[in-house]
């Protein structure tokens, strides 16, 4: 059975507590190129900013997820293609494991076929995430490609997510990763910022995620990585 994100090359990661770069729209966004566009962030998040999103970027041509933080931000909107869930296999405890998800499954009624996990890596200690969730980054390429096999092999994860959030990665730590996957696709993410950055990631991983960029530089800066992946 394939998956939307089995032929993507590259996902636009839309923040919804930051601003667009002054003078430009969800249509431009929407129109860098991206493969799909994932809505979501660590802090500050509302369910009002998640459908400000949506709402803006639901009427153009791309595939957009739902990426929650935590389920009080989750919209039922069917602008959404699915939702992707973080579950941090090295997160400090198991709450971000399974136990946001288990609260969440007990309030609320999921639309489970469109309901995706990512089994993230979580590889920046001074990510918001990782102290959010209390990750143990201190992993060398071995530990990597442990946490990719144990994601794919004995929890089925589809989706394993190399988070460096802010700062580009150790290559031979996502390599690592993607030699350790059968069928699972590598999602990378972290310190992409022009075209250079996004092929060489791209050669090591499925998927590249891009997302300060947008806010920090802009659209024409997006387009760049969209053409550095799909060179890849």
């Amino acid at each position: 059975m394939s998956n939307p994100w089995d032929d993507w090359d590259h996902v636009l990661k839309v923040d919804p507590d930051k601003d667009l770069c002054d003078g430009e729209t969800f249509e431009d966004v929407c129109r860098t190129g991206t493969d799909a566009i994932e809505i979501g962030g660590t802090l500050d998040v509302t369910a009002e900013k998640m459908t400000r999103v949506i709402d803006a970027a639901a009427e153009y041509d791309v595939p957009l997820y739902q990426e929650p933080s935590n389920p009080g931000v989750v919209i039922d909107s069917p602008a959404l293609e699915g939702y992707l869930i973080p579950t941090v296999f090295n997160a400090g405890g198991p709450f971000w494991i399974t136990g946001a998800h288990k609260e969440w499954v007990r309030i609320d009624d999921l639309d489970w076929d469109r309901t995706h996990t990512e089994a993230y890596i979580v590889m920046n200690p001074d990510a918001s995430v990782a102290e959010l969730t209390d990750a143990n980054c201190d992993l060398d390429a071995d530990d990597v490609e442990a946490y990719a096999k144990v994601a794919e092999r004995m929890f089925g994860q589809e989706i394993v997510y190399l988070e460096y959030s802010g700062t580009f990665g150790d290559t031979e730590k996502v390599a690592a990763a993607g030699d350790a996957l059968d069928d699972a696709t590598l999602f990378y993410g972290g310190g992409i910022h022009d075209y250079e950055s996004a092929n060489a990631m791209a050669r090591h991983s499925d998927v590249i995620v891009v997302g300060d960029l947008l806010h920090d530089e802009g659209v024409d800066a997006v387009r760049e990585t969209v053409r550095g992946a799909k060179d890849a």
